[in-house]
């Protein structure tokens, strides 16, 4: 009987002993299957920040106008290179509008008529309340990815631009060039002064002013500081 009775626990415990093993094993290709399963979607959800380089960038809008002292048309150019912002871009090619958004200081906008950038300043852009400008991109179509580490791209973004406090979807042609991770064209779009809610510049040098603004943003845009551009 005591060997019987001894008999009967050593197979308790080997049946024990087995079932722990199992248990184990089990839960370990669990973690596996579950790693496996996680990598993919990480990989999916990888960006890239590009930031605004110190130098390379600014803005332009051109107006055609009527001048007094010419006969025949021609257009208005105003500049201002005191621009900040970053844009980042995911593994598909997509913009995350959380975190990209491009400001312009149009404060500092200067043509070649100091009369038409005070009327510009004081009148249809009122800088001393709304001194900015904003862009925030929405969506990118065309973008190839991965990046190209060199060459050319042309893509679209749609963006939400802020001009003095009015906010409206804006389609951005864009033109670049890739070398050395840097991202380096010209981005263009159009609006009316009535879509924005301006008031158009009237002094009188300046007989007529058409209603359409053709806005021009040349980029140079380079990785964010510790990480490499897409491939």
């Amino acid at each position: 009987m005591q060997r019987k009775g001894l008999a009967a626990v050593v197979a308790l415990l080997v049946i024990g002993v087995s079932a722990v093993a199992a248990a184990r094993s089990s839960a370990s290709a669990a973690t596996v299957r579950a790693v496996v399963s996680v990598q993919p979607a990480a990989r999916e959800q990888g960006t890239t920040r590009y930031v605004l380089a110190p130098e390379g960038n600014s803005a332009r809008y051109f107006v055609r106008e009527q001048l007094a002292s010419v006969n025949f048309p021609s257009d208005a150019v105003g500049v201002t290179d005191s621009l900040t912002g970053a844009i980042t871009v995911d593994d598909k090619g997509q913009v995350v509008p959380a975190e990209s958004k491009v400001v312009a200081n149009i404060a500092y906008l200067k043509s070649d008529r100091d009369m038409r950038d005070g009327f510009i300043r004081r009148r249809t852009m009122d800088t001393d309340k709304y001194p900015t400008v904003t862009l925030v991109p929405r969506e990118i179509k065309g973008l190839p990815m991965p990046l190209p580490t060199s060459g050319r791209v042309s893509f679209t973004v749609l963006g939400d631009l802020t001009v003095k406090g009015v906010t409206r979807p804006t389609t951005w042609s864009v033109m670049a060039g890739v070398r050395n991770g840097a991202v380096r064209g010209t981005a263009s779009t159009g609006f009316t002064f009535a879509d924005f809610q301006l008031e158009k510049p009237k002094v009188m040098s300046i007989l007529s002013v058409a209603d359409s603004i053709h806005l021009v943003y040349d980029f140079n845009l380079v990785p964010a500081e510790g990480q490499a551009a897409a491939r």
